[in-house]
């Protein structure tokens, strides 16, 4: 037996999909949650096989919610129109059930889900493309120990590289996300965040002047006082960016 989620903030949409479960004997519901921050500690706790994951729900959005499991369980996605969600979906064969959903319609996705076991790779490439989407820009959710943190963009002094991580400074100190810098990159808002820096991005409002510092590099220095690297390249973004 295959032991199911479903995490939805609409109460009607979760009985919904509890009586369309109780044609499928083979899958056993272990919990409902209400939110992102409620699912997150249910997956955690009952190591799940299949979820059904709502993805605009108060306080975090569904794919911030995969986002921070190391290792994602199978899931079907219940959502009403999104354009950007569904061309996620499309790229990269996730099946989802567009609201209202029929009994019919939601067999087929189990059918497809039981076919196409194990899904770990899709669902990674999903919760990357959606990542990109105009919500998900303007905040970035990390994991804070067994929390969930949510820190708006425009609270970001810079970002740093650190192995496989990259470390988010803010006035509260810096929390470290699984994402590459080419990630950021493309992800933030060019005309707020610059690399400057194979290793640095930095919000350009936070920076009070750029001085020059060794041959051809330069040092940001940050309203907080901190000291971000310039490098020649990324001097050339920074005075694009800055129109100087």
């Amino acid at each position: 037996m295959s032991k199911v989620i479903i995490i939805d903030d609409e109460p009607l949409a979760r009985s919904i999909v509890k009586e369309y479960l109780q044609q499928h004997p083979e899958l056993e519901l272990v919990q409902e949650c209400g939110d992102g921050f409620d699912g997150f500690k249910a997956i955690q706790q009952h190591q799940p096989d299949l979820i059904f994951l709502d993805i605009q729900m108060p306080k975090i959005t569904g794919f911030e919610m995969l986002e921070m499991l190391e290792q994602p369980p199978a899931v079907i996605f219940t959502t009403a129109f999104d354009e950007f969600a569904i061309k996620a979906f499309e790229a990269h064969a996730v099946d989802y059930l567009l609201k209202p959903f029929s009994q019919e319609r939601f067999d087929k996705a189990i059918t497809k889900w039981t076919e196409q076991k194990p899904a770990d790779r899709t669902t990674a490439a999903l919760i990357e493309a959606a990542s990109f989407s105009p919500v998900q820009s303007q905040r970035i959710v990390v994991k804070n120990g067994s929390k969930i943190k949510i820190i708006p963009v425009h609270d970001v002094f810079y970002l740093e590289a650190a192995d496989d991580y990259v470390k988010i400074h803010t006035h509260e100190g810096y929390f470290l996300k699984n994402k590459t810098m080419n990630h950021f990159e493309q992800s933030l808002d060019a005309q707020q965040f610059a690399r400057c820096h194979r290793s640095y991005i930095v919000n350009v409002q936070q920076i009070t002047r750029i001085d020059p510092y060794e041959k051809d590099n330069h040092v940001a220095i940050l309203r907080s006082g901190a000291k971000v690297p310039v490098s020649r390249g990324g001097y050339g973004k920074l005075k694009e960016v800055l129109g100087l």
